[in-house]
């Protein structure tokens, strides 16, 4: 019988060495991301989350399998679109592994959508959003000035859309001031540029003498991806919040942009929005001579109308019994003023005898005597006044002599004019008794004449 390998025997009965769940797990993410570094992806999206961070956490799935991806903040920023449960999308990222659980996951880097175009479905999307917050309704929407004393224009400075539109300005209208606002009309930050733009024609006709009626905000055409700008949500709220009307003249008829719904009016090319905006100055004046002459007409008509009637009532029985009334009216009149002057005058008359009557009776009166009677009442009235006040004054000032006297007597200063002293110590308060005294205590003595200082002494 043959004997067994003593090597194959060790390696059987050797002992496997143990592995750590976090060391097989990064054996496992090695392997994984080293082999699926560059994947295609198809699946439908659920399960979709958007983190505070700016992460997108979502599931892809078919009818057999799901796998858990994420979209980095720094990869999705550039994504035109939202993510929404149910698309069918197509991601291109690579695998990764959360070793603290274990899990892999697609780390995606870009995503379009299936069967749609991207910026097709990012157009929808935004219009949905908007459309539900009421930037479209067109209640809302302004019309257009018949006359604007300033037109605005947003576009780029150097495309062919601002050489049209002012052309056609100044041919149909070349009074009307026009206002341009540069801004760049493709590319990135043309959407910040034009909303830029927009807000600034809006502060420049608040200000007085600079009105603006009526903005145009144009472009000429190209593809979608150069007509993006418009699309953007920044510029929809800029014209949403505008408080001048906005026309939105973008591309060409066939080119619908998110501007277009949200401008209170939608011209389908830019110099469709000039004639728009402008009235033709002939036809303005065509238009004020057949008002003149079709007015000039009406109040023709009317005076013959009125003459008409006028006569039909000079004419009538009605106004023949009228005009007697009145001329009755106008006699009575003047009879009652011819009375009532003749009774003022008459008035008068009295009152001017009355007044010489008076003034007779004044020059023949003779007041002397009452007058020496009234001047010797008031000299004796006078005289007797002057004794009471003299009277009453010495009374007053013999009381006052006798409280003087009084108030003397008991003064403490009379007191110690007849040889008595006030004594204070060093605070000020009098001291009444020499018991409260200690040896070398300042004092002060209050004399008649003065003060001295002292200090006490033993007996």
């Amino acid at each position: 019988m043959r004997e067994p390998d003593p090597q194959l025997l060790a390696s059987l009965f050797a002992e496997r060495r143990v592995l750590a769940v976090s060391e097989l797990t990064e054996r496992i993410k090695d392997l994984l991301e080293g082999e699926f570094f560059d994947l295609r992806v198809q699946g439908e999206i659920s399960n979709y989350k958007r983190h505070h961070s700016g992460h997108w956490y979502f599931t892809l799935k078919d009818a057999g399998a799901q796998l858990r991806a994420v979209f980095f903040k720094q990869w999705n920023r550039l994504l035109r679109f939202e993510p929404e449960n149910g698309l069918e999308v197509r991601a291109r990222g690579r695998l990764g592994v959360y070793a603290v659980r274990g899990e892999y996951e697609l780390l995606v880097e870009t995503l379009e959508p299936v069967g749609i175009g991207t910026l097709q479905l990012a157009f929808e999307q935004q219009v949905r959003r908007l459309a539900a917050e009421g930037l479209f309704d067109e209640a809302r929407k302004r019309p257009l000035p018949l006359l604007p004393r300033r037109i605005g224009i947003v576009t780029s400075p150097v495309g062919s859309a601002l050489r049209d539109l002012l052309q056609i300005l100044a041919r149909r209208h070349a009074a009307i001031p026009v206002l341009v606002a540069p801004a760049r009309v493709q590319g990135a930050g043309a959407a910040r540029e034009i909303a830029a733009a927009l807000r600034q024609l809006n502060r420049r006709s608040r200000e007085p003498g600079e009105e603006i009626d009526v903005i145009i905000i144009a472009r000429g055409g190209g593809s979608a991806e150069d007509l993006w700008a418009f699309n953007e949500e920044q510029v929809a709220r800029a014209i949403y919040a505008s408080q001048v009307p906005v026309v939105s003249a973008v591309g060409h008829e066939t080119d619908v942009t998110i501007a277009d719904l949200v401008a209170d009016l939608r011209a389908p090319t830019p110099s469709a929005a000039a004639e728009l905006v402008a009235p033709d100055a002939a036809d303005l004046r065509l238009r004020v001579a057949d008002l003149r002459a079709s007015l000039g007409r009406v109040m023709h008509y009317d005076l013959l109308r009125r003459r008409a009637e006028l006569r039909d009532l000079t004419e009538s029985r009605g106004f023949a019994e009228t005009a007697g009334a009145v001329l009755a009216l106008a006699a009575r009149r003047r009879e009652l003023e011819a009375r009532a002057a003749q009774a003022l005058g008459d008035n008068l008359r009295r009152a001017r005898l009355r007044l010489a009557g008076a003034r007779r009776g004044l020059e023949v009166a003779d007041f002397r005597a009452p007058l020496s009677l009234a001047a010797a009442r008031l000299a004796a009235g006078s005289a007797r006044l002057a004794g009471a006040a003299a009277r009453a004054l010495e009374r007053r000032q013999h009381q006052l002599e006798m409280t003087a006297s009084r108030l003397d007597l008991l003064s403490p200063l009379a007191v110690l004019g007849r040889g008595y002293l006030l004594a204070r110590d060093g605070q000020g308060r009098l001291v009444p008794r020499a018991a409260g005294l200690r040896p070398g205590q300042p004092l002060t003595l209050r004399f008649a004449d003065g003060e001295l200082g002292c200090r006490v002494e033993e007996p």
